[in-house]
């Protein structure tokens, strides 16, 4: 059964669109935790569009689940993650233009430098996911830069309908079965809805699931702890018929 990690962007989103103190992320992660979240979910970014450094360490300090910290495979944020010891850090690709991450890290392109990356955290104590696409080569190299997990990028099936999307269904199934022979722990998410989720919630060996706009989004009808409370029941009942919609 897969948990559910919270992403709490959006709401400094809202927050940095006026520049002002509200509404305060770290204030609403107790409403997401209370809802059931199993963890939050926050990315730092380099420019600092929305979750900033105040948010970050105030987090730490009052986060109850875990905290999973993504970030850019930078010197700077890697020493705000050796400095911080979230539970867990994700690295990402991060394009200062794009509105969200776009795809997977290219694991084979910066191999080494993820491979210096990972090391680093690891020798601290912090395990590191490398949000990739689900692609077998770029897997094969999460296990030889020694990553402890991966996250697979959902986002290509969220965006396909019908048989399209029983294909790239089938490929994140066989991605996970790849990623769990090499001995990596494996996550997934972006692109996922209420309407999405279920088939992949239902994937043997995926072990927690990232959302956040969909539940930002629901919240603003229901409140926050409802629309976790909805998104977790989903994801720990899902339909086991692996229907498509």
């Amino acid at each position: 059964m897969a948990s559910l990690g919270v992403n709490i962007d959006h709401i400094a989103n809202v927050r940095e669109a006026r520049k002002t103190f509200e509404p305060d992320p770290v204030k609403m992660v107790l409403l997401a935790e209370l809802g059931g979240a199993d963890g939050i979910t926050v990315h730092l970014r380099e420019d600092r569009r929305h979750i900033q450094d105040r948010d970050l360490n105030l987090l730490k300090e009052t986060v109850h689940t875990r905290l999973n910290l993504e970030m850019a495979a930078t010197e700077e944020m890697t020493a705000i993650a050796l400095n911080l010891k979230p539970d867990m850090v994700t690295l990402v690709p991060e394009k200062r233009e794009e509105v969200t991450t776009e795809g997977g890290l290219n694991v084979i392109k910066h191999k080494n430098k993820l491979k210096e990356i990972i090391q680093r955290l690891s020798d601290e104590g912090i395990p590191v996911s490398l949000f990739v696409d689900p692609v077998q080569s770029q897997i094969e190299n999460c296990s030889e830069v020694k990553a402890a997990w991966i996250e697979l990028h959902t986002g290509k099936y969220a965006i396909t309908k019908n048989k399209a999307r029983g294909l790239e269904l089938s490929i994140l199934k066989e991605s996970t079965a790849k990623a769990k022979s090499y001995g990596l722990r494996v996550n997934a998410g972006h692109g996922l809805t209420y309407q999405n989720v279920e088939p992949i919630a239902a994937i043997e060996g995926i072990e927690e699931l990232n959302i956040g706009h969909t539940i930002i989004s629901r919240a603003l009808s229901v409140g926050l702890s409802q629309a976790v409370k909805e998104m977790k029941s989903l994801i720990i009942n899902p339909r086991k018929d692996n229907f498509l919609l």
